[in-house]
């Protein structure tokens, strides 16, 4: 009896120290090679801190593995491996192979679940995953310390919906890994939700939360102490803020102070951003901050040029200087029409800048930066570009760098203190007092400037009341005419006065005094109307308005440049009218309207079959190419967009919107402008940044808008939801993995042409090309188009913001970058 009990005690004893250094083994912080985790086995952290296993979430039935806390708040996960692909049963096991990949298998089907495959494809010794005390879990070979700092793999370059101390939220430009966090769907399935917080690389690095189709929220841009959109941002003891970008890398990041204290950021399934930290008294999660608190938070509330105060009661007022483009629907507190100036800017030489403090710094989408400027070049840089709206400080506490804003401001907001200091373009008469005594040298240009303008205007009147006279003495002589007030047969006289003019009864009459169920739209230059005159003609008449971004000076170029001009894919202007205070242009009416409205409209764009839209892409570039080189002279058109492509009732296309255009004589092949005019997302490069302008900057337009109608989206305004660039990026992306033909439109199903469709992006592709001199003429794009050879393989486009392993020093800019100076911001206290 005796002897059995001591055969017990040794058994029970060998089962206890077996099981002890069972669990020993699958409790340590590493794992080796070939070594197996099976469910209910761990590896843990080396002060226990985190644990890593297979977990299922409460009300589910599925299995993952995670990593999560395992000292505090055990089971609340903070990455998760196969969050998109769960194992359904506990039978799965992770292994490290000898390659140094970590796999997720089921063992009973052999499938491999999800596996580490993006791995570095470096050679490594003995490879060994080991969980960190800071959450990370890295693959690096045995013995190499070294790795440690550079693992060959490493979970927190795959962030879930939890930003931990030390994760890196942004990219690595060398790699081409982009780190941003993702909602769990719910809190009971960690598959990828609608919303995710990504540090937006177009123009000045900016951190965003979008949903699946829009901006939700936007911090605003790194003001050198914290991020414009945060003011409350102050010192505190428990972690400080770290802002990098350079070539290499663009990222933000948060570091503890206090290696005693938890925190963590999550991005909830509903799309709020809580800052959590761990309270040892109540052991709990307290929510500590929430960057998205109120109503301004939201993107864009107030629109363009409208700014939120939470402390207003409606929240929403215009900027000074501005008014609502509605006043309706602004009174009713609609603010979807934002607000537009109250006194158009012309880029004269009176035009200053208004200083507007304790502001959100606008959306840096569209803007342009650099590091090492004063705030005094940055002023005169932005006097000298007219499409520049804005300008500040990159750098608020050292008063250095320079960001500059192009086209319309959007998602500002007013705090009652420590926001940031705004300058903002304005006209004359708009300026405060202090910025006016500024101006005073300026002031005296305007006087010399302003009577030689007058002079010129007095001129065209004169022209145009000649003209008049001599079609008024024609008629009393019997000459042809008809009642609508207009001579289209007559060519006598000077050859720069053939242009008809329309009389404004007429023009009252035709279009019912310009009744709003008359009006096709608005552009720049005003309202434009349907208009049918008494013999029937249907007419489209473009009338100046008063709040005009354009003016006399558009119209006179609009005028002089397209009056001449006849081919079957350009608008035909058929006259003018110069009566009192109205300025009109009278052109033949497109029944179809703008190319815009089909492609772009969820309805319409199905209207629109592939052979039809290939039709058009042939019929812009022949009007293209009749400008250039065929018309009387070379006409270089700066703002070819969609909405500028009109559609006859055959859907034939027809360039308009002239008032932009440059004409080239002679052997004149490219100008330079101070005066930038156009629309982003299709100006070129060399043109955006520099004001160089050339029939090559019109090719980059046309192969914008290639792309936009295979593709059916605009390029201003697109990101993709895998990384930050822009459609004419995403389409390069494609085109290099051989999959271009995932740009065609939904909705095009068997109406496509496939040769047809890959052979437009291909040419698309070569009229974006960053540098002009790599860009096609368009006798080569017709040429391209029409015929079957081989094609020339494109080069990087322009605006590229290049996160791929193919391009590693290009900028994260809208433009190139203007100096090499890396600027990494280092916060030492946070919040």
């Amino acid at each position: 009896m005796e002897e059995s009990v001591t055969k017990t005690k040794l058994i029970f004893g060998f089962l206890l120290v077996s099981y002890a250094l069972i669990t020993c083994s699958y409790a340590a912080d590493t794992i080796s090679a070939n070594q197996i985790v099976r469910y209910n086995e761990t590896i843990v952290s080396p002060n226990e801190t985190f644990e890593l296993g297979f977990f299922s979430p409460d009300n589910s039935t599925n299995h993952y593995v995670g990593i999560w806390y395992k000292k505090i708040s055990t089971g609340t996960v903070v990455w998760v491996a196969n969050w998109n692909t769960p194992l359904t049963n506990t039978s799965g096991e992770l292994t490290l192979t000898l390659q140094g990949v970590l796999i997720l298998r089921n063992p009973t089907t052999g499938n491999v679940i999800w596996s580490s495959a993006n791995s570095s494809a470096m050679s490594v010794r003995n490879p060994i995953g080991q969980l960190l005390d800071t959450g990370n879990f890295i693959v690096h070979g045995e013995g190499d310390e070294t790795n440690k700092e550079n693992p060959i793999w490493q979970s927190f370059d795959f962030l879930t919906d939890t930003l931990l101390p030390g994760m890196k939220l942004g990219w690595n430009l060398v790699t081409g890994t982009e780190r941003r966090l993702t909602s769990w769907r719910s809190s009971d399935n960690p598959a990828s939700g609608d919303f995710w917080i990504r540090v937006d690389t177009i123009g000045y690095p900016q951190v965003i939360l979008r949903d699946v189709d829009e901006i939700e929220f936007r911090a605003g841009p790194w003001n050198g102490l914290r991020f414009s959109g945060d003011p409350d941002l102050k010192q505190n003891p428990i972690y400080n803020f770290t802002i990098v970008i350079n070539q290499r890398e663009i990222y933000y990041q948060y570091n503890l102070i206090n290696s005693s204290v938890f925190t963590r950021l999550v991005l909830q399934p509903s799309g709020d951003i809580q800052r959590l930290l761990w309270v040892d008294s109540t052991q709990d999660w307290t929510l500590y901050l929430a960057p998205k608190s109120d109503h301004c938070d939201s993107y864009a509330v107030c629109k363009a040029f409208g700014s939120c105060n939470i402390d207003n009661s409606p929240v929403c007022e215009c900027l000074k200087g501005f008014e609502p483009t509605s006043p309706e629907q602004w009174a009713v507190a609609d603010w979807s029409q934002g607000c537009r100036r109250k006194i158009p800017l012309d880029c004269g030489p009176g035009e200053g800048f208004n200083k507007y403090i304790n502001m959100k710094l606008p959306d840096t989408r569209e803007s342009w930066y650099n590091p090492t400027m004063t705030l005094v070049e940055c002023e005169k840089m932005c006097k000298r570009n007219c499409s520049c709206t804005a300008y500040t400080n990159l750098n608020a506490s050292a008063g250095s760098g320079c960001l500059l804003w192009f086209g319309e401001l959007i998602d500002i907001r007013t705090f009652s203190e420590n926001g940031d200091t705004l300058y903002i373009r304005m006209p004359p008469s708009e300026l405060d007092s202090i910025e006016n005594s500024k101006s005073s040298s300026a002031g005296n240009k305007v006087r010399v400037i302003v009577p030689v303008a007058f002079v010129a205007l007095v001129m065209l009147v004169l022209i145009c009341l000649l003209y008049r006279y001599k079609y008024r003495k024609m008629q009393q002589q019997g000459t042809r005419g008809n009642e609508s007030g207009r001579d289209p047969e007559d060519r006598t006289g000077d050859d720069d006065l053939e242009l008809p003019l329309f009389g404004l009864s007429t023009l009252d009459k035709a279009t019912n005094n310009f009744a709003m169920n008359n009006k096709l739209g608005e552009g720049g230059f005003g309202p434009v109307y349907k208009g049918v005159l008494e013999d029937g003609q249907e007419i489209a008449v473009k009338r100046l308005s008063k709040t005009s971004t354009q003016g006399l000076h558009e119209f006179k170029n609009e005028v002089i440049s397209i009056s001449k001009l006849q081919h079957r894919n350009l608008v035909k202007l058929l006259g003018c009218c110069i009566e009192g205070a109205e300025t009109m242009l009278i052109y033949e009416y497109m029944p179809n309207k703008g190319l815009d409205s089909f492609i772009f409209d969820k309805t319409h764009r199905k209207l629109l079959d592939w052979p039809a839209r290939y039709h058009i892409i042939n019929g812009i570039a022949r009007g293209l190419l009749y400008l250039h080189q065929d018309s009387r002279l070379r006409i270089i058109h700066r703002d070819l967009k969609a909405s500028n492509i009109l559609l006859d009732k055959d859907m034939n296309p027809k360039i308009s919107d002239f008032g932009m255009a440059r004409t080239f004589g002679g052997n004149q092949i490219e100008a330079n402008t101070n005066r930038v005019v156009g629309t982003y997302g299709y100006m070129a490069p060399e043109y955006a940044g520099d004001g160089i302008f050339s029939i090559k900057s019109d090719v980059y337009s046309f192969g914008v808008l290639v792309l936009e109608i295979v593709c059916g989206v605009r390029n201003r305004g697109f990101v993709h939801k895998e990384h930050c660039n822009n459609l004419v990026g995403h389409a390069w992306v494609l085109h290099n993995e051989d999959r271009s033909l995932q740009l065609v439109a939904k909705g095009l199903g068997e109406s496509i042409n496939v040769f047809q469709v890959l052979r437009s992006i291909h040419v698309g592709l070569l009229c974006v090309q960053r540098h002009p001199e790599d860009r096609p003429t368009m006798t080569s794009v017709i040429l391209m188009l029409g015929n079957e050879g081989p094609l020339p393989s494109p080069k990087e486009p322009g605006f590229y913001v290049g996160k791929t392993k193919q391009d590693t020093t290009q900028s994260s800019t809208s433009f190139e970058l203007s100096s090499n100076n890396d600027l990494s911001i280092t916060m030492l206290n946070g919040r």
